[in-house]
């Protein structure tokens, strides 16, 4: 599998956000129509755009989706950094070997800062397209799309017993989240293979998934795929045990990078 370069836009002004992530020809994120998203201040209740939101101190609860997607970063040299008044998180892109695209973080708070990130991924997938994670994997899943989860083993999680969880189907109506607790994930669909490769050490890493199969909102259901490298092990920050969320070491800082590398069967 040859690999293919990546390509990463950012929009600063607004979150932040991953607009754009194009490799092997094709771009990867899912975005929607979304008026609010352009006005949005801290505290708003979460406007789906789609593209990649970065989500922290939480994903889910209060802030919605976090704290920091809905303020402006600002650039210094080659870093991209935003600020809260409890911690300033900064990450530079950067390029590795075969193309790959390089995102290191650096997020600097209080000594025991319990916090939660990801980078929440929403991607274009066909039907037919594999998560692949490795077998086994301890996870939890959340049949409601709210707080109660059971734990499971990947791949067994099974919404719906006509569809396996690690392949994205039809569109039937359900919406349901999981979290794997696994360093990297791929996403193959088609002859193409998109991975995402979270290096950190000393802090718990997981993968959340969003399978939301036209079930979500209600009202106004739309299909939305998100396939979401964290730190962290649950949704909720408030819902977080003692080793469920990222903690702030005594130096002040906690630094993780993100690979995204693309290659294409042949």
């Amino acid at each position: 599998m040859p690999p293919s370069s990546v390509r990463i836009v950012t929009d600063l002004a607004h979150g932040g956000r991953w607009t754009s992530l194009r490799a092997g020809d094709r771009e990867w994120l899912w975005c929607r129509d979304e008026p609010r998203r352009a006005d949005v201040r801290p505290g708003d209740a979460f406007a789906d755009a789609g593209g990649i939101e970065e989500c922290l101190p939480t994903v889910r609860g209060v802030p919605d989706h976090g704290d920091v997607w809905s303020r402006p970063w600002r650039r210094e040299g080659g870093t991209e950094c935003v600020d809260h008044p409890d911690f300033r998180l900064a990450r530079r892109i950067g390029t590795g070997p075969g193309g790959a695209a390089v995102v290191d973080y650096r997020l600097n708070a209080a000594p025991g800062f319990r916090f939660l990130w990801a980078a929440h991924a929403l991607l274009d997938l066909a039907e037919g397209a594999r998560i692949v994670l490795p077998d086994g994997a301890r996870g939890r899943l959340y049949p409601d799309g709210g707080a109660n989860w059971s734990p499971f083993d990947w791949p067994h999680a099974d919404p719906a017993p006509e569809q396996a969880w690690d392949v994205l189907g039809s569109d039937d109506g359900t919406a349901v989240g999981a979290i794997v607790e696994a360093g990297a994930v791929t996403v193959a669909d088609g002859p193409d293979r998109l991975r995402f490769a979270l290096d950190v050490a000393g802090q718990p890493a997981a993968v959340a998934l969003w399978r939301n199969l036209r079930g979500f909102p209600e009202g106004a259901p739309y299909r939305s795929i998100g396939v979401e490298p964290m730190l962290g092990r649950v949704f909720d920050l408030a819902a977080a045990g003692e080793r469920d969320a990222a903690c702030v070491p005594a130096g002040g800082e906690v630094r993780w990078r993100l690979t995204v590398t693309h290659s294409r069967a042949v």
